[in-house]
Formats: structure tokens, sequence, C-alpha cells
């Protein structure tokens, strides 16, 4: 038996060894102290576990609390009613009830792009990246497929797929200098990057832009943490900034955190019918029998119409206060943009230990480490939401002064 092969991984692009090896013990201690696995009741915006210990959640990505807002909630009740069925399972390409059209439309218009839409972000880049990287959306010739170090990990999984039809390569943090060399030297690139990072930074989109315009460079964004949050009609960061929505940007976002229902969408411009049946045939997930269901459809369409109404910029505006207020009370390297994430420096030996303060103080902010974070910049991530109030963000701000004093 000892003359069997045994496999030696190449991790070229994946290395679970090293991520489970290092990340695994933070979150088993995250766990053992009661700042992961909780289960808690929500009412009122105010989380209750089984033991009675009450807290206010600064970990929760619905930026505008629109997760809650009464239209949305009546929406997907409505929607489930109107068609009388909750998910009817069956790929897309073959059959789709009109409420997903109707969806897809006032998506469309709101973000003035073709748009197709998936279960998740996660489903629909694993899906997409890999068309991609074989040149099938695009301009037929296979790119260079540029992954930014820092992309999230729903993209990063891409990587593999992608190797198998193209090249692929990592690149530091918005390192458009390197970006710019590759685009010298190879036909075709392709960049992927979050266009608004989980970590609290936004893309560089205007020269981004540059080099899109005069080298043909395609970027693919994920811009799921702006989009409802920031710009007109909550257009998100990079739709706001970019001058080259064409079809050389390709964008995803979800529609899970400021949008504040479930699902995700692809937004695209400059693109052909063909090429948008050729994305949703073989766009992986996309042709699944895994479309939204029509509670998440109905709620969508609610989200959207609220879109299209002043409450939004009021909601906007709520939420950029309370950034403010907490800037003003807890300097970060966030502090002074209109990003509803601040990440509050700690060390690695430290921080399960000071977000146990917090959670037992009546707020939950989520200790981030390897691999959520390099190695030896582990913090403590706050996110801001519409909804808190002045004194929970006054009162927050006062247990994170103390917990991050020298002792």
């Amino acid at each position: 038996m000892t003359s069997r092969k045994k496999i030696m991984p190449t991790n070229q692009y994946r290395n679970n060894d090293k991520a489970i090896g290092i990340g695994n013990p933070f979150w088993d201690m995250s766990e053992q102290n009661g700042l992961a696995g909780i289960v808690a009741g929500l009412e009122n915006d105010l989380l209750s576990t089984p033991s009675g210990h009450q807290f206010v959640n600064f970990s929760c990505c619905s930026y505008l609390n629109l997760d809650s807002h009464p239209r949305v909630i009546e929406g997907a009740i409505d929607a489930v009613r109107r068609y009388g069925v909750l998910d009817h399972c069956i790929a897309r390409s073959r059959v789709q009830l009109p409420v997903l059209k109707e969806l897809e439309e006032s998506l469309g218009e709101l973000f003035q792009a073709d748009v197709l839409s998936g279960v998740s972000a996660s489903s629909i880049s694993g899906g997409l990246l890999p068309l991609i990287a074989s040149g099938h959306l695009g301009n037929g010739v296979r790119p260079l497929m540029i992954f930014d170090k820092h992309a999230h990990v729903s993209l990063a999984a891409a990587k593999p797929a992608c190797a198998d039809e193209t090249e692929v390569v990592t690149c530091n943090y918005h390192d458009l200098e390197f970006i710019k060399d590759c685009c010298k030297k190879y036909q075709r690139v392709c960049y992927v990057v979050d266009g608004s990072d989980s970590l609290g930074g936004y893309a560089p989109v205007k020269e981004l832009a540059e080099l899109q315009d005069k080298y043909g460079l395609m970027v693919f964004y994920d811009d799921s943490h702006s989009i409802s949050a920031y710009g007109e009609r909550g257009i998100g960061y990079v739709r706001s900034h970019s001058p080259a929505l064409n079809e050389n940007t390709v964008m995803v976002v979800t529609l899970n955190k400021a949008f504040g229902t479930s699902g995700a969408a692809i937004l695209l411009n400059g693109y052909s019918q063909p090429m948008l049946r050729l994305v949703e045939r073989f766009g992986g997930g996309l042709n699944y029998s895994q479309n939204l269901n029509t509670a998440a459809i109905g709620a969508s369409l609610a989200s959207a119409e609220i879109h299209r109404t002043a409450e939004l910029p009021m909601l906007q505006k709520k939420l950029y206060d309370n950034i403010a207020l907490f800037d003003s009370l807890i300097p970060t390297e966030q502090s002074g943009n209109a990003y509803p994430i601040r990440l509050v420096p700690m060390s690695d030996e430290t921080v399960i230990s000071e977000g146990r303060q917090v959670i037992e103080a009546g707020f939950y902010v989520s200790p981030v480490f390897f691999p959520i974070v390099a190695k030896g910049t582990a913090g403590l991530r706050v996110m801001m939401r519409a909804g808190q109030t002045e004194d929970q963000i006054r009162r927050l701000c006062k247990i994170l002064a103390e917990v991050r004093a020298p002792q």
C-alpha cells in the first residue's frame, strides 16, 4: 500500500492549509468568547440572546436599514401572494416568471445598464469571470487576468477556473503601474477588483478609466458595499465616478447590503442581446435552477421604488451624519470618506478579548483577522447604518476608546 501515489498540492491560486491553519484558531477563539456562532433574536433593531443579553449590531451591512422597511417587507409578501409560488425551480434560460423580467428592467432603468440577476454576488462572479478569461465575454481575446491582492474572497475563488482558460496573476493593492505595464505587454488585460472593499476603501476608478481608454483595459468591479449607500439614486461609487461605463467595465453588485433585500445583479453596458443570452446560458450558477425566489424579487422591486423617491437621499444623509459622528470620536484610516465601514486597529493578541469587552457592554463589532485581513493587521470592524442613534454611537465609541487605550 505504501507505493500508492500521494497528492502534493500546487497551491498556485489557493492554500487551504495556510488559511485554515492560521485563521481557524481565531474563529475558535471568537466563538469561545461569544463573538461568533451567536444565536440572537431581533426586535426593534436590538438583538437578544437566549440568556437574555441584549446588544446593538454594529456589524451589519444593511447600511440604510432597508431590510426592515415596511414597503420592502410588504413587497416580498405581495409578490408571493400574486404569483402563488415561492421558488419555481427551473433554469431561467428555459422558463422564468414575468416578475423576474420586471425586476431586471426596473434595476436596468435605475442603474442605467443591462441587468441579469442571480442568487448571490459570489455565484455570479464565479460564473462570469471564467467567461471573461476565455474571451467569450469581451472582444474575443483571452486576457491576462490580474486579481487585486485584496479582492474579495468571492472573486479570488475564481482564480483556478480562470487559470484553465488564460494566464492569471495577482497584483498589490491598486497597483496602477503594474497594471499599466501589463497593458503594454499583453494584447488584452482584465483587472479584477472591489469597487468598494470590505475594509473601507474605494478603487481608483478615474485612473483605471484612463487605462481603459488608452489600452482597452477591462475592469471587473464588485461594488457591493457602495450600492444604495452612495450616489444619486444609490448607483454606487463606481457608476458615480467612472467615465468608462461601456463594454470594458463589468460590474457585480449584491442586493443584500444597503439595497436591503436578497440576491445580486450583473450590470453590463454595450453588449448585444445574443451576448447577454450567452452569459445567461454559460455563466455558471446563472443557468442552474437557482433564480431569485419570488419573495426576494418582490422585496427588490419595492426597494428599487424607494431608490426613486426623496426617502433615499434622506437615509443616505442620516448614514453620512452617523459616519461623521463616529469619525469625530474614533479617528481611523478611513476617517473623512463616506464609506460606511471603519476598522479600529487592534493587535492579533488582544483583538478577541477587546471584542468581548465591547459586546459585554452591549455592542457587537466583528473582530477581523487573517485571512479576512493580512497577518498583523487585526482590528474591530465597525459598520455604520442610518438607523443607529446618536446615543448608541457615542456609547460605542466610549467603550472602543477604553478598550484600545494603553493599559
